[in-house]
């Protein structure tokens, strides 16, 4: 199986200024654990994941005023559509995350999640209110 039979089409994206609360907002309004960050004067393409903002929670940072920008993922690691799961896991654990932006054409078309894959290679029929993360 592919990762664009597992990744989720529907991506949040979100630009480095945006909050970590604004951020946090519009990822619990769609269930979701990451946001692409999209820098337009940069060309720049981060991962901002619901661990980023909980890092900088305990922190004892202000959600107010972080920006997205300060707390995307450095090094991000990206999965073309084509690539398998098994790869996709492959690169997870070997960079210890748990979110691959998939890039076709070096534009973000989805992001799949271990969740995904475990959904993709487990018999366990999914609940309809768990599909969403």
């Amino acid at each position: 199986m592919l990762v664009k039979d597992a990744m989720s089409t529907v991506v949040l994206t979100i630009g480095p200024a945006h909050t970590l609360r604004q951020a946090a907002r519009l990822m619990a309004a769609r269930r979701i654990g990451s946001a692409v960050v999209l820098d337009n004067d940069t060309c720049g393409i981060g991962i901002l994941t619901e661990r980023d903002i909980l890092n900088s929670l305990g922190a004892g940072e202000n959600p107010d005023r972080e920006t997205a920008q300060s707390h995307t993922t450095p090094d991000v690691v990206f999965a073309t559509p084509d690539w398998t799961l098994d790869d996709a896991a492959e690169a997870m654990v070997r960079g210890g995350f748990r979110h691959l932006i998939v890039l076709d054409d070096h534009e973000p078309v989805g992001v799949v999640s271990v969740r995904d894959i475990i959904r993709c290679w487990s018999a366990v029929p999914v609940r309809a209110d768990a599909i969403p993360a």
